[in-house]
């Protein structure tokens, strides 16, 4: 399905192949020789979604692009089912496997690999050729690469990033009332989404 949203809409490749069960919302960009695999959701909120060619987006994965965090997906990249792109840059011939989740203003470098269940926080660098292991947590820039146990850690560096700023726009003293109010307003701009057809 292609949706016009916030007056774009998608623009694909002749070569791409995007699957009937996909959804394609607003400035979404796919390139040549690209796969949307079924139940894949790319939707590009007041920003942009770009997919580089020969990139497979497999199923029930979740690329989002928001202003000022544009998801970029790079050529020949894999991006495994059920994983979540939100506002990140992910370079050439990256892995980002099942389950995998990418923070806004994350860069995954050339041919970084970010396994099962993978966490990458806001405003992470992960350096090319790295691998974030399976379930493990990417924080920071440089990328600290740890274990999941080790949630102190991570916080003492994540607490440091920004999560409140770069994902809601807001002061982290803004509480969950007052932002969700802003979020349902935000997302109140679908009611005048308008399906094209293809």
């Amino acid at each position: 399905m292609l949706i016009r949203h916030r007056g774009a809409a998608p623009d694909i490749h002749p070569s791409a192949y995007v699957a009937p069960s996909a959804v394609l919302v607003g400035n979404v960009r796919i390139g040549a020789g690209a796969r949307i695999l079924h139940g894949a959701v790319l939707n590009a909120e007041d920003g942009v979604v770009v997919v580089g060619d020969d990139t497979v987006v497999m199923e029930n994965a979740l690329i989002r692009g928001r202003d000022g965090h544009a998801a970029s997906i790079g050529s020949a990249v894999m991006v495994g089912p059920h994983a979540h792109v939100n506002g990140s840059t992910v370079e050439d011939e990256a892995f980002i496997a099942t389950g995998a989740a990418l923070f806004p203003g994350s860069i995954i470098g050339t041919g970084a690999e970010v396994r099962i269940n993978a966490v990458v926080q806001v405003n992470t660098v992960v350096a090319a050729g790295a691998v974030v292991p399976i379930g493990w947590v990417a924080v920071g820039d440089p990328a600290a690469i740890l274990p999941p146990e080790r949630h102190d850690d991570i916080w003492a560096i994540q607490r440091e990033l920004d999560f409140t700023g770069t994902v809601y726009g807001a002061d982290s003293s803004v509480g969950m009332r007052e932002l969700m109010r802003r979020q349902s307003a935000y997302y109140g701009a679908h009611r005048d989404d308008e399906v094209i057809d293809r």
